[in-house]
């Protein structure tokens, strides 16, 4: 290893028994360490959800580049559900608590804006309906089964999955903590298993009628990611060491998977699907490919650990990114019906395929602009997922 790629944590991977050293994990003094790899997987997702939902709306039927794009991009919510069990797990692992402490305040930093953004998409498509507005029982019903089905509006059932994952944590960390000497194994097992769930959605849809079409709602349908987040976080010490040694090699993969996913929407397209449903995300080749994505995306996440400046302006852009990503996450939909509602100016005036990259700038500076905003409010929690940062001022003050 080169000293521009030797840093603290990658010198700790070659003695892992050595003390007053800062490992993948720990530092020097032996305290946890703040994983900011994760901060960059999880910023370079969020991006990427952007990008889906900006394209989806704004692509043209033909344009055959961006729908190739749009298949790549496909990834977001596989890597969310692996990130979900890998944070889940390892915080777990640092700071055990009694699930009567755990529960409610991870459901209250998930459910409640779940419930208030839930309201907030359908109240606003039951004002603009000429057919609904003013029908109360209506209102209330929409509200009711979208809450419950997790489709009040196209992003939400992430958050249902979510909570879904928190109720199922003893059960994960259990299945963890048995399985330890066959974590392999596990993950073979749980990889054919996906293989095959997602076979079934893609090219046997008739089998999961059961389902009326909430597949995406359920855990089950995640299972794989969430089993290797899980696993991930139980081995993080030597997984982050492992990715640091192999750099390079965990890029090319990275890259090489990407190759295969083109080439089987390539294929796919050639075969008769259209350009869209070559690239659903419920399919075979996404299990290789999101996997690949975010091992890929922590490597990188690595690298910028490792040359991090606390006093440095990118890591306080990255800190800043991380801290509002959710709110971005949960507000970015409605400004995309906002930009492109009815007749947009913004179609009329931009071209095709400009409209998309116009969306993406929009929709990112628009949503960090109202998430900031909603930070500073008594609506933080419900709109943000975080506490209000007012109130946190205030009692830094009052201290």
């Amino acid at each position: 290893m080169n000293a521009r790629t030797t840093s603290p944590a990658a010198t700790a991977a070659t003695s892992p028994g050595a003390t007053g050293v800062q490992t993948p994990t720990r530092t020097a003094s032996g305290r946890p360490r703040h994983l900011y790899e994760v901060d960059v997987l999880r910023i370079l997702t969020f991006a990427c959800v952007i990008g889906v939902h900006t394209t989806s709306h704004t692509i043209a039927d033909d344009d055959v580049p961006l729908y190739a794009v749009l298949g790549l991009l496909h990834f977001t919510r596989l890597v969310f559900f692996s990130l979900t069990a890998f944070v889940l797990v390892y915080s777990w692992s640092l700071r055990p608590r009694p699930l009567a402490q755990f529960w409610p305040r991870r459901f209250l930093l998930v459910g409640v804006p779940y419930l208030a953004w839930s309201f907030v998409y359908v109240l606003a498509a039951w004002l603009i309906s000429g057919t609904t507005r003013g029908d109360v029982p209506a209102l209330v019903t929409s509200a009711a089964e979208g809450i419950v089905t997790g489709t009040a509006w196209y992003h939400l059932y992430f958050l249902l999955v979510t909570m879904q994952v928190y109720l199922l944590l003893p059960v994960i960390v259990w299945l963890v903590r048995v399985t330890r000497r066959h974590h392999v194994t596990l993950l073979v097992v749980a990889f054919v298993v996906q293989l095959a769930v997602f076979a079934a959605y893609k090219y046997q849809p008739h089998s999961i009628d059961w389902l009326h079409g909430y597949q995406k709602q359920f855990f089950f349908s995640y299972a794989f990611f969430i089993v290797a987040g899980a696993v991930a976080a139980d081995h993080a010490d030597p997984f982050l060491r492992f990715i640091r040694q192999h750099r390079r090699a965990v890029l090319w993969a990275f890259a090489g998977a990407g190759a295969v996913t083109l080439g089987v929407w390539w294929l796919q397209v050639g075969l008769g699907q259209s350009l869209y449903a070559a690239g659903t995300p419920l399919q075979p080749v996404q299990v290789l490919w999101s996997a690949a994505v975010f091992v890929g995306f922590l490597t990188i996440g690595a690298a910028w650990a490792d040359r991090r400046r606390a006093d440095g302006l990118l890591a306080r852009v990255v800190d800043y990114a991380s801290d509002r990503s959710f709110g971005i996450f949960l507000s970015h939909p409605f400004l995309i019906w906002i930009l492109l509602y009815g007749d947009s100016w913004l179609e009329s005036v931009v071209p095709e395929p400009w409209l998309t990259v116009v969306t993406y700038v929009l929709v990112l500076v628009l949503s960090v602009a109202v998430t900031e905003a909603f930070r500073w409010t008594p609506f933080s929690v419900p709109l943000t997922g975080r506490p209000s940062l007012a109130r946190r001022r205030a009692g830094r003050t009052a201290g």
